[in-house]
């Protein structure tokens, strides 16, 4: 069984290093600063089938009621170990694209699984039934919201012998904890490129080097032998937290990082070139000001930076996600409602609901809606995002 994991993770390790070294497309060139998506755009990336299924697909999207299209681009979340009656009814109505669980949702094996088979059940009997992306956060080391591995921060794997090996089998490790918890999405790996030793995100050991080239390598061994076995995996925090000084938190106050464009994209952006490459599923964009980008929006909230470097310049055709929408960050920009509608905006296909507060969630959805129905948000582009996301939920069953 031993020579087996060593040769699996031989192979992991080849197939990362080709995916890392292979081309990355360039995608369409960056459309104009908060300019709408064009009616006539081409069905979303991602959506299965052939050109006249995908099409299809559209069709049926736009004929859903407007709150069920909204609720399936937001994750919900729930205080304490029991499920809320409000977040299960919003899954069998539809209304929820998946749950996000943290540390005080968890207990015990036996609870968490009681738990996942209630949420699972209560999204099999919605109208038009599909997996939950349930998902938490297991980057390594300090940050895991479940018990076991990958046991090395992403600090310690940079420094490893072998730093690709110790990349890969923290992804597996991961992959193995969450499938092991019915989970199958997980919110990693970062992929800030650090530049001050001790800053925000290497304090807390979440970044796997200084050296974009070695963080590009590291994160996508770790996000191919995660996905290789069927959990997907999240790059974060685009496009880039590395020049975060100490106590920069977007979690407790707004940021914003000066750094020139040269430097942002040749150091902060890099490693999401391999990511894409290697088929990362999904990324999170982060709550952070970069003025170089945008002087006027935090990422997720930027057409710019979501639709102008993420998708037109690096390529990206995956699935979007915000940081937490609770962030204090956010404080000037309202409440749930009109965060979900700015990040939406912005090209955000999903809104994580993660303050455990089962109203947060509710208010994001209702407002999506009231502008999908009055015409504030582009119904085309909404179907493209729901379809993107229906994509993935389909795909990790």
């Amino acid at each position: 069984m031993a020579l087996f994991r060593s040769v699996a993770q031989f192979g992991v390790v080849l197939a990362v290093m080709g995916a890392a070294l292979g081309p990355v497309p360039l995608g369409s060139p960056a459309p104009p600063r908060g300019a709408p998506s064009a009616p006539g755009a081409p069905s979303a990336p991602g959506v299965p089938g052939a050109p006249d299924e995908r099409t299809a697909a559209m069709a049926g999207l736009a004929q859903k009621d407007s709150r069920v299209l909204a609720g399936r681009r937001v994750v919900l979340s729930y205080p304490g170990p029991i499920p809320s009656a409000t977040t299960l009814q919003a899954i069998r109505e539809g209304r929820a694209a998946g749950v996000i669980l943290f540390g005080e949702n968890i207990t015990s094996p036996e609870q968490l699984a009681e738990a996942i088979a209630e949420l699972k059940q209560a999204a099999a009997e919605a109208p038009d039934p599909r997996p939950l992306l349930l998902m938490t956060d297991q980057e390594g080391g300090k940050v895991r919201r479940l018990p076991g591995a990958p046991e090395l921060s992403a600090r310690r794997v940079g420094l490893a012998a072998n730093p690709v090996a110790a990349a890969a089998e923290s992804g597996a490790g991961a992959a193995r904890t969450l499938t092991d918890a019915g989970l199958n999405l997980n919110l990693a790996p970062v992929l800030d490129v650090y530049d001050t030793p001790d800053n925000f995100i290497d304090h807390s050991e979440r970044s796997f080097g200084q050296d974009p080239a070695k963080v590009a390598e590291l994160g996508s061994a770790f996000l191919t032998a995660q996905q290789g076995l069927g959990v997907a995996a999240t790059a974060k925090h685009f496009p880039g937290l590395g020049a975060a000084p100490r106590g920069a938190n977007t979690d407790e106050s707004p940021v914003t990082l000066n750094v020139p464009l040269s430097q942002l994209r040749a150091r902060g952006e890099a490693p999401y070139r391999a990511a894409i490459a290697a088929g990362v599923r999904l990324v999170m964009a982060s709550w952070a000001i970069y003025p170089a980008l945008d002087p006027d929006h935090p990422a997720g909230f930027s057409h710019a930076i979501i639709q102008g470097e993420l998708r037109g310049r690096l390529g990206f055709d995956g699935v979007t996600v915000t940081d937490a929408m609770e962030a204090a960050a956010l404080a000037p920009y309202g409440g749930p409602g009109d965060r979900a509608l700015a990040a939406a905006a912005a090209g955000m296909d999903l809104m994580l609901c993660s303050g455990r507060d089962p109203r947060q969630g509710e208010e994001a959805t209702e407002a999506l809606a009231a502008a999908l129905d009055d015409g504030r948000l582009d119904r085309h582009a909404f179907s493209e995002a729901v379809a993107r996301v229906d994509a993935l939920r389909g795909s990790l069953g």
